[in-house]
């Protein structure tokens, strides 16, 4: 009897950690998913997200549009489309999102494609080599469940860059969000313990 309430305690404790370390992470996601972008940057980032066959998801499809609302008043402002070609995607997400740019009126001369790239380390590592050697600032655009995170491996790759949040579908709101606590968890492990 002893041991069952000894575990129902330690039960209780993990419990109360993890709701406390779920409202940590929570609140930095809301924190960064408020900042607004500064003006005229010298390129963006589109992160890439699910493709289905040919079509951009809802979660990227608010990404696309975040940044074609952007790049129509800054003119000058350079896109790189990153995100490659997943399982039952028929393209590659970087082309998605440069497909939906240009049927947007973005002139297709400023968009750049990376397509290799699997998850958002490889995002913002593989999009480094298209920056303009003369950039100063750049943009991130992603949804607000994952600004913090993409913003947060962006700046331990060394980018000068701000973030620029689209609305996170709600139908895709639960799932994201489930899904965002572990994948910050995991960059934490990899950072600090593991130190990749």
């Amino acid at each position: 009897m002893r041991q069952n309430n000894r575990m129902l305690w330690l039960l209780g404790v993990l419990v109360v950690v993890g709701l406390i370390y779920v409202c940590i992470l929570q609140v930095k996601i809301i924190q960064y998913s408020h900042v607004k972008a500064s003006k005229s940057a010298d390129y963006l980032i589109v992160l890439g997200a699910r493709v289905k066959g040919k079509e951009p998801s809802k979660v990227l499809a608010s990404r696309i549009d975040a940044a074609a609302k952007y790049l129509k008043k800054n003119t000058d402002t350079l896109a790189i489309a990153s995100g490659g070609k997943g399982p039952g995607e028929d393209i590659s997400e970087a082309k998605a999102i440069k497909r939906e740019l240009v049927s947007q009126g973005i002139n297709e001369s400023r968009i750049l494609l990376e397509d290799r790239s699997t998850d958002t380390y490889e995002n913002i590592e593989f999009s480094k080599k298209f920056i303009p050697s003369n950039a100063e600032l750049g943009i991130v655009v992603t949804n607000t469940f994952h600004l913090y995170r993409a913003l947060s491996i962006a700046y331990y790759q060394g980018l000068n860059v701000e973030g620029l949040s689209a609305n996170t579908p709600w139908s895709a709101v639960f799932k994201s969000y489930s899904r965002e606590y572990l994948a910050i968890t995991k960059f934490y492990l990899q950072r600090y313990i593991i130190g990749f």
